[in-house]
């Protein structure tokens, strides 16, 4: 007997599990975060700059007055010109600094890993108050500025240089630290020159890394505003531009012109290392085999002399800041005092600034690291097909390209509005929270999903089989062996909502000033030796967050680490 089928049969589809559901369910509320988050101030920001100040639209009105005005043309390529410069000056620094530690066997490795992370855990201010210090007016070096000065772009430069050293070396390193040994062995073996295999072998190997280091580093020099705001003196950039356009003049929309401007050279960076990324081929094959360098007194004791060098012009700047936040009024009276420290002298906000800073970047760390894993994990994880899938990729990987000042800008725009029922954050901590989620998201989406991969699916796989729910599985197998990466997200988010400075100068409030901000004021107010002060407090408590975070992951690994045993 012959079998008919239903006209509607094929068009009937299983019932999605709890499990499919709850994923889906996870997408849905995770789009709706970062639509309102980031999609939506963007979007703001964007209309802003074709208004006017009544809200009229305007067109290209405020572009043309824009590039009808010298003073902003000119900070646009102050801005470009710092940046290159600062990058052709890193890199190889970094490229020697990383080659040292990767390729070399050098002696004291872990002590120049650890000097390398330094400038991590200190604001961007830091570096300028130090260089204020050795080479300003009143400057303990002001003779080596030979009748120049340190404010403008020479000091920006410098104090740039440390702020963007450790990023491009830990890029860096990671490049340089896988090799094929294999091609080493055959250019020895046809008698290629050190420097012949340096040119054919290293770089090209190497080559990716030193894209994105210098994309990096050009990006966070274009985006800082820290370092020009304190050591730039008349000397304005885009980053200075867009403040005083918000803060000085009260413009919004020609504040909302220079932040689509500052965004452009970091999209195009962004765009650059996607497209370099894209050409990048795999340096290593399954039959690779791994290169160790061998001892040889004619490249390690050189790799040992420069990085020696370096760590020490980057321990000798902290070290600066430390001994400047000592001194009782420089530099009239050299003697040393912890009244630098008894903020509420120099300062509305006094300690209050510090513990406020803490509890900021503990709820960044907190809140942010349980959305962005859980995210995370939602989408390595969930049904691979969906409305909200491709969209929400795309807003997780936006914010990498966002620069700090034009997201806490286009916040104001959207939550300040009176029209918006979300205006009750505004001014509050919890917008600087979610500004600080926001701005560092993507950087601990990817740690997430690089950790997430790095399981098999059976996992979820074999639970699904025994009826196991999903979050059962999540918090019994993915959380205990995915802790290390959690730890690093938490951490990274506890101090960069700790040093941030560009993100939240927008955003605070009379009851909800940073420590950061409080550097910033207090500068300004000619308090150097109190700003130096507070650096160093922003320092130690960084500094302890990672020590802290070194500890659990040594104790916990013990319980949640046994399957590696």
């Amino acid at each position: 007997m012959a079998k008919f089928a239903l006209p509607f049969q094929d068009s009937v589809r299983p019932k999605a599990s709890a499990d499919e559901t709850a994923l889906r369910t996870i997408h849905i509320l995770g789009f709706l975060f970062l639509a309102v988050a980031l999609a939506l101030p963007l979007g703001s920001l964007l209309l802003r700059a074709f208004e006017d100040q009544h809200g009229a639209f305007v067109g290209l009105h405020n572009f043309a007055i824009y590039v009808t005005t010298p003073s902003l043309i000119r900070s646009a390529w102050n801005s470009i010109w710092t940046a290159a410069l600062t990058t052709l000056v890193v890199i190889p620094l970094a490229f020697i600094y990383a080659y040292g530690l990767t390729r070399s066997c050098m002696p004291g490795k872990w002590f120049f890993r650890s000097v390398m992370l330094l400038p991590i855990f200190a604001p961007s201010l830091l570096p300028a108050l130090s260089l204020i210090y050795l080479f300003g007016n009143q400057g303990m070096l002001r003779w080596m500025m030979d009748g120049g000065s340190i404010y403008g772009p020479w000091g920006i430069i410098g104090a740039q240089i440390f702020y963007c050293f450790p990023a491009a070396t830990i890029i860096l390193s990671v490049a340089l630290s896988t090799a094929d040994g294999r091609l080493y062995e055959a250019a020895e073996a046809l008698r290629a020159s050190r420097f012949r295999i340096f040119l054919t072998v290293t770089l090209p190997g190497a080559m990716y890394g030193l894209v994105s280091a210098g994309v990096v580093v050009f990006t966070l020099v274009v985006t800082d505003f820290g370092i020009p705001k304190v050591i730039g003196g008349q000397f304005n950039v885009l980053a200075t531009d867009v403040y005083k356009q918000v803060v000085g003049r009260q413009d919004l929309n020609m504040g909302a012109v220079v932040g689509l401007v500052l965004l452009i050279p970091a999209i195009l960076a962004f765009l650059l290392d996607r497209w370099a990324l894209g050409k990048k081929s795999a340096t290593l094959s399954g039959r690779a085999v791994p290169y160790r360098p061998k001892p040889r007194a004619a490249r390690d004791r050189p790799a040992f002399l420069l990085c020696l060098a370096i760590a020490l012009a980057l321990t000798g700047i902290v070290a600066v800041a430390v001994w400047g936040s000592l001194i009782r009024f420089w530099p009239y009276n050299l003697s040393l005092t912890l009244d630098n420290y008894d903020f509420s002298r120099f300062d509305t906000a006094g300690w209050q600034a510090v513990w406020l800073s803490i509890k900021l970047s503990l709820l960044t760390a907190i809140m942010g690291t349980a959305i962005i894993f859980i995210l995370a994990y939602s989408l390595e994880r969930g049904p691979r097909n969906g409305v909200f899938l491709a969209p929400l990729r795309f807003l997780a990987a936006i914010p990498l390209a966002v620069p700090g000042l034009v997201l806490g800008l286009a916040y104001i725009i959207f939550f300040n509005a009176p029209n918006n029922p979300l205006e009750i954050i505004y001014g509050t901590l919890a917008i600087l929270v979610l500004n600080s989620v926001v701005h560092f998201y993507t950087v601990c989406h990817l740690t997430a999903v690089t950790a997430i991969r790095q399981l098999d699916p059976e996992f979820e796989a074999v639970s699904a089989s025994l009826h196991v729910p999903v979050w059962r599985t999540f918090c019994r197998v993915t959380l205990p062996i995915c802790l290390p990466a959690i730890l690093e997200i938490a951490v990274f988010l506890f101090v960069s909502a700790m040093t941030t400075v560009s993100a939240v100068i927008f955003l605070y409030g009379p009851d909800t000033k940073p420590a950061s901000v409080s550097v910033v004021h207090m500068d300004e107010a000619g308090q150097a030796s109190a700003a130096a002060a507070m650096a160093c407090v922003i320092l130690a408590i960084s500094l302890s967050a990672k020590l802290l975070q070194l500890s659990m992951n040594s104790v916990l690994g013990r319980f949640t680490s046994a399957w590696r045993r």
